[in-house]
């Protein structure tokens, strides 16, 4: 597995979080791998052969040649059904809202396919020239220049939500929206109203995320680490309260992610 990441360009980054690619060889024992909650919003484009998104245990979708994933609060799987070679564009929590007219919610928990977001032609033309492209840094090249361009467009997304993300990435998490709106706690029900139509989840599950993704990163940075020191570290009350949310999020606990075949992707995406 190849899993390699890009900075964007200095007029997008802080709305991209960062462009990924990912190669994966053919394999006959291809093992489903299952995808864990990030807070962020993808949009991906796939090459060579499809994956398969589990819908249930035994059911499955192909996931979209093109597509936008949104928010996700729950794990899931994925699995190749030959070779893996993808170009992704990851923004943060309250970057994709800017390039698009429709609400962040209703892409959450799915993948919406770019030619619902942006017109059938657009779509068309911007898959294209990213599948013909030479190289990864041709297609920056190409989905910066489409990106600066609906930028441009589109109207920026309201300030109280993204200076409670800034705040919430700021802190790990580990911040109350009472702490936030300290100076202003009437606008609490403008801030939950926008947040849910261009983040797409509340407030306080980004924060329940955001947590988590610095406890991953520790759990798997420092092996060997115990579970109570991690949970401490994060902020979290207490060891039964990390492994509360962390089962929450992944489906298995702290001990069980560590080695598991099945969360080898996941992992190379928070190391």
């Amino acid at each position: 597995m190849n899993y390699q990441t890009y900075q964007p360009h200095p007029d997008l980054e802080s709305l991209v979080s960062c462009y990924w690619t990912l190669e994966v060889p053919a394999a006959d024992d291809a093992q489903r791998q299952r995808i864990i909650p990030d807070g962020k919003i993808e949009m991906a484009f796939l090459f060579w052969d499809d994956i398969k998104r589990y819908t249930t245990e035994g059911d499955f979708i192909l996931q979209p040649r093109a597509f936008v994933l949104g928010q996700t609060l729950e794990p899931f799987y994925v699995e190749p059904t030959g070779y893996v070679n993808s170009f992704s564009v990851s923004f943060y929590p309250y970057g994709f809202a800017n390039f698009v007219s429709v609400p962040i919610k209703t892409l959450a928990n799915k993948e919406t396919p770019i030619k619902v977001l942006f017109g059938e032609e657009v779509a068309t033309k911007l898959e294209q020239e990213i599948i013909e492209a030479a190289d990864t840094q041709h297609r920056i090249a190409i989905v910066e220049e489409f990106l600066l361009k609906r930028l441009n467009e589109t109207a920026t997304v309201d300030t109280i939500v993204k200076s409670t993300v800034a705040a919430l990435l700021e802190t790990k998490g580990n911040t109350s929206i009472n702490a936030i709106l300290k100076e202003n706690p009437a606008k609490r029900r403008q801030l939950e109203r926008n947040f849910a139509k261009q983040i797409g989840i509340s407030p306080k599950q980004l924060g329940k995320v955001i947590r988590l993704q610095s406890a991953l990163k520790m759990l798997l940075n420092k092996e060997g680490e115990s579970l109570t020191n991690i949970a401490y570290e994060s902020e979290y009350y207490d060891q039964a309260h990390f492994i509360k949310d962390f089962k929450e999020f992944t489906g298995i606990s702290p001990k069980e992610f560590l080695g598991n075949e099945n969360m080898a992707l996941s992992a190379a995406f928070y190391k």
